[in-house]
């Protein structure tokens, strides 16, 4: 491995009316190394990712690749410089087969023609190179979604990438496809191609991460060698503050029974009977590999899929829970999985849409809409839960993933539930938004309200839970109290290990 960085930015200065985003940045990535970039949202890593691939330019400051001083005004230019970067959101096409979103924009041509063959040919070689074992004729939306992230990568070594930027790649993946991407990355680091790695999933970053650089409001907050990778260390120079403190569950008597579930089959696991009990102040979370049926018992809790079989009881009183209304007027709110395609209206304001769930309470007569207290409603939300936004009238598809999460709760705690299900409460925010979640969560506890979270971060369910329960293959493998709560007693239900 050279001595001279692979890359070299120093000094990077780019503002945006009103904001600095990076105020000095200086990163450094040499040949074959894995450097973690984490920070808060607005920290300015999105910002630092998209100037070295060419997709913003800086104000000032420098950038040198193998040593000399270059100038990045394109994703084109960044290319030839061999830099890559992988979106969270995949920039693939699914109406194309893989071989054609391997090189396309970039086909090779034949007498003025697509050249088919050599396509297929040299897509086999960069799939095989990620350990992606599909005909490249296969159509890209066929693949499971890890499965595509192979093709990104495998599309970024078709440009002959140097140094590939990844930008939560794991937020929609399985924990196979996870550390099937870990075992790729490792490959790569091999063969000298240099990874810049996003995520704010510290587990990951200390698995994968040879060095990390952590920004803080646009500046440089710190660096860990690989020997100093650790959830603590990361998480104070992130926020400044120490990782304990934040989990603020304090454990508490629970109150009366608010949910009992019997004999409960879901529609995805129709053979499998889920029994459980909420308590009113209670927290539980709701652990298990992707796949176990977690997602689809809250789902079917909520009425958004319809119960096969079993009973429901809330306050000792049995519903029929035949729609997510059913469940909304039995006190009864849900918190889903992904946020933009199921929680918000993304084009609409933060006001209509902390609004929206409500409506129906908040109505004057012959069915006309109350502005001002639609209005009272987004202020107080906000200020409760510490949304930062210009102002209510901001649309909410320009907030950062923590404050729409803020949004798509205050939604529902506007009407006041006793019963809150929470799907992965915190995925894809960052450390300072997962605290104030966390405390908005301690405290409807504390007001009675029953909590029952599922999570895959294990420290997210050590850390809030008063009982944890761990599904396995559609049935709950077992319940572990505070006291018995480890990673090791969880994994060992959540994979059916436990004897």
């Amino acid at each position: 491995m050279t001595d001279t960085p692979l890359l070299e930015a120093s000094g990077l200065v780019r503002r945006f009316p009103g904001v600095l985003a990076l105020g000095g940045v200086d990163l450094r990535v040499r040949h074959g190394e894995a450097v973690a970039v984490i920070g808060e949202n607005g920290a300015g890593k999105s910002t630092l990712m998209k100037i070295l691939a060419g997709v913003q330019t800086p104000d000032s400051g420098e950038i040198r690749v193998d040593g000399r001083p270059v100038r990045i005004g394109s994703v084109r230019d960044a290319e030839k410089l061999g830099i890559a970067l992988i979106h969270q959101e995949l920039n693939l096409c699914d109406n194309l087969d893989v071989a054609a979103n391997v090189f396309l924009g970039r086909e090779p041509r034949r007498r003025g023609l697509i050249d088919r063959a050599r396509i297929e040919k040299e897509a086999a070689g960069f799939l095989a190179a990620v350990g992606l074992d599909v005909p490249p004729s296969t159509l890209l939306s066929r693949l499971a979604i890890g499965h595509q992230q192979m093709v990104e990568i495998a599309k970024a070594l078709s440009v002959n990438a140097r140094l590939i930027i990844m930008d939560e790649p794991t937020s929609s993946l399985s924990q196979r496809e996870t550390e099937h991407l870990f075992r790729v990355i490792g490959d790569l680091k091999t063969r000298g191609v240099a990874i810049v790695y996003i995520s704010h999933r510290l587990g990951e970053v200390k698995e994968v991460a040879d060095r990390v650089v952590v920004l803080r409001d646009g500046r440089n907050s710190g660096e860990l060698g690989k020997d100093e990778i650790e959830p603590a260390k990361m998480v104070k120079l992130m926020v400044g503050r120490d990782l304990s403190q934040f989990f603020p569950h304090q454990a508490r008597p629970p109150g009366a029974p608010a949910l009992e579930v019997t004999g409960l089959r879901t529609p995805a696991h129709p053979r499998r009977d889920v029994s459980l009990s909420l308590r009113a102040g209670e927290i539980v979370g709701l652990a298990g590999l992707v796949g176990a049926g977690r997602t689809e018992l809250l789902r079917t809790l909520f009425g958004i899929d319809r119960a096969r079989g079993g009973s429901i009881r809330v306050a000792g009183r049995e519903l029929q829970i035949h729609s997510a209304l059913d469940a909304i007027r039995a006190g009864v709110a849900m918190v889903p999985e992904d946020r933009k395609e199921q929680g918000l209206l993304l084009e609409m304001a933060v006001r209509e849409n902390i609004s929206l769930a409500s409506l129906w309470t908040r109505k004057r007569g012959l069915g006309f809409l109350d502005p001002e207290g639609e209005r009272t409603l987004s202020e107080e939300t906000i200020a409760r839960l510490r949304i930062k936004t210009p102002n209510d009238r901001q649309l909410v598809q320009f907030l950062s993933g923590g404050n729409q999460q803020k949004v798509v709760l205050g939604k529902w705690l506007a009407l006041q539930p006793k019963i809150l299900l929470l799907d992965e409460p915190t995925r894809g925010v960052d450390v300072g938004a997962k605290q104030e979640i966390y405390r908005v969560m301690d405290e409807l506890a504390e007001r009675g309200v029953a909590i029952l979270f599922a999570s895959s971060d294990l420290e997210e369910i050590l850390g809030m839970s008063d009982r944890a329960l761990v599904m396995h293959q559609g049935r709950i493998a077992g319940e572990l109290p505070r006291e018995r709560l480890s990673e090791e007693s969880v994994m060992l239900l959540a994979t059916g290990s436990a004897a």
